[in-house]
């Protein structure tokens, strides 16, 4: 049995309602996939729910589809931000498609004083979180912010509390479960954090030092440790 296609749109979905493909959309159904008119697929766009929907047109270049039910509601994230450094450019994408998958709400690169990636393309990396959003059956896809400079961020700080992993402070912990309320996981670069960066951090109410084991690990592998934990403890894993 061949397995049903999800796709993200960005149009109203409903019963009856007529959802037009754009060119690499439909270059993707009907060239790449084979599909063809009167073929069911699953939509989804970020605020609707996911729905199945009839192929009604199929060209090369043009096609229209026709919502018929719904078959899952909306499933919003945890109020969960990821901020991260990034890094080399695959184990960039790879953090924001594990950060999809795992149900963060919003999606920042920040630039901190180790930092050595200088540039994202935040629509590319927008792009990654869709097509995760697309393979894991999810009906949320998290924004992906421009990258910003962390202090320029903390300078804006409100009371959200920060999940400050920081691989210095091995056997280091908090209990997770007794700080409800709207959080952000922090990950540094491969560098680690400047002393600076610590002392600022340190200083601030709101951040919670977390360590994530008696090992260093990679960036990206940190990533996935750190929402795994929070997930546990305070997510939606619970």
């Amino acid at each position: 049995m061949a397995s049903v296609v999800r796709l993200y749109v960005d149009h109203p979905l409903g019963v009856g309602q007529s959802v037009p493909l754009s060119r690499d959309q439909s270059h993707y159904l009907f060239s790449v996939m084979r599909k063809g008119v009167d073929e069911v697929l699953e939509l989804f766009n970020g605020r609707d729910g996911e729905w199945l929907a009839r192929v009604v047109e199929a060209g090369k270049k043009t096609g229209i589809l026709r919502c018929e039910s719904q078959s899952k509601p909306i499933m919003l994230p945890a109020d969960l931000w990821l901020m991260f450094a990034p890094i080399k450019k695959a184990r960039t994408d790879f953090i924001v498609e594990k950060a999809t998958e795992m149900g963060a709400g919003k999606i920042m690169p920040v630039y901190t004083d180790f930092t050595n990636s200088e540039r994202v393309r935040q629509d590319r990396l927008q792009s990654h979180a869709v097509e995760a959003a697309e393979q894991c059956g999810g009906t949320f896809v998290p924004p992906v912010m421009e990258l910003q400079k962390l202090s320029t961020l903390l300078d804006a700080w409100d009371d959200r509390k920060i999940m400050f992993c920081d691989e210095m402070r091995i056997g280091q912990a908090i209990s997770l479960s007794q700080q409800p309320g709207p959080w952000a996981v922090l990950i540094g670069p491969e560098g680690g954090f400047s002393p600076r960066e610590r002392i600022r951090l340190d200083a601030m109410s709101q951040a919670h030092v977390v360590s994530l084991g008696p090992r260093i690990l990679r960036a990206d592998t940190a990533v996935v440790a750190a929402l795994a934990l929070w997930q546990t403890t305070l997510g939606d894993w619970r």
